[in-house]
């Protein structure tokens, strides 16, 4: 199969994908928890007498929180989230839930974040994620020192951890509209796992490239790269398929409370599988042919014509 004449096919896909995700971000934009956000989330636990989503939310507007979110976790259980309560809103919103079923429900988990530690978690966020992509690139320079163009391997695999990136954001956007989702710290956690995999996969198919040009230099760079594609793409899509089973059987029996950081996982498994071969290697395969350096020169006529 020739992997590299699909690039013709799965990099607009891909691109085009990208593209959309970004506009998800800003509409609908991710559903953040208040790990970001700020205020008070917590859990309750009605037993028997569950209440419906309905009623939590008419008790929760008229202890004066019209903007509360309510999440029905199943089996009389449902997350809540407001604006900081404090504790005297606590007690408010407490004896309002009361009054639903004459029983005070059991709050499981209570957790309240400042606008100051939400404003610190962003920032942390965003410099990990760039901290992470920065040592990405110098590893994979120094760890292909040897053949020629070492930082052509190491770009195309930030591209392809940027395309994992925007993807799994864009999709979660959609879930936070479909099933509640939140963007949380643990999902921060999440995102870096799925790029620590997708360079993991993509550096799988660049050592094979790399072992091939040093063995044979004088093949073409196309024929090498489409044939460390077939050479490692069963381990790669073994390895993927194993840890995704894994992952699905967790994301299945292992409760709610691990739902949304279990979900950035898979993703993030598919969509990195997907990239090293189709993303990553397509990318280096064009960088050598010079197609990059060809849109980029069209890129001064392009301005000098819309001026």
């Amino acid at each position: 199969m020739d992997f590299v004449a699909l690039r013709k096919i799965f990099l607009p896909i891909s691109v085009t994908i990208a593209v959309v995700s970004v506009v998800l971000l800003f509409a609908p934009g991710l559903n953040l928890g208040i790990d970001f956000v700020s205020g008070t989330s917590s859990t309750y636990d009605f037993g028997a007498n569950d209440p419906g989503t309905d009623a939590v939310n008419d008790a929760l507007v008229a202890s004066g929180h019209p903007e509360a979110i309510v999440q029905d976790l199943g089996e009389g259980q449902y997350f809540v989230r407001t604006n900081d309560l404090g504790n005297e809103g606590k007690n408010v919103v407490d004896a309002e839930l009361t009054k639903i079923t004459g029983d005070t429900p059991i709050t499981l988990e209570t957790a309240t974040v400042g606008s100051s530690v939400a404003e610190g978690t962003v920032r942390n966020a965003i410099i990990a994620v760039a901290v992470a992509a920065l040592f990405v690139m110098l590893y994979i320079m120094y760890a292909f020192r040897t053949v020629p163009g070492s930082y052509r391997y190491a770009v195309s695999a930030v591209i392809a951890l940027v395309h994992d990136v925007l993807i799994v954001l864009g999709i979660f956007a959609v879930l936070g509209v479909a099933l509640n989702a939140q963007v949380n710290a643990i999902f921060i956690v999440g995102i870096l796992t799925v790029i620590g995999y997708s360079v993991n996969d993509t550096i799988v198919i660049f050592d094979r490239v790399r072992e091939n040009v040093l063995l044979v230099p004088s093949r073409d760079f196309r024929m090498t790269v489409n044939a460390s594609i077939r050479e490692s793409i069963i381990r790669s899509l073994g390895t993927s398929i194993t840890t995704a089973t894994v992952i699905m059987a967790m994301l299945l029996f292992g409760g709610q409370s691990l739902r949304d950081f279990l979900i950035v996982l898979l993703l993030g498994v598919i969509v990195g599988t997907y990239s090293s071969i189709f993303i990553a290697a397509q990318v280096l395969v064009s960088w050598d042919e010079g197609a990059l350096q060809r849109i980029t020169s069209r890129l001064p006529r392009l301005r000098r014509r819309t001026s």
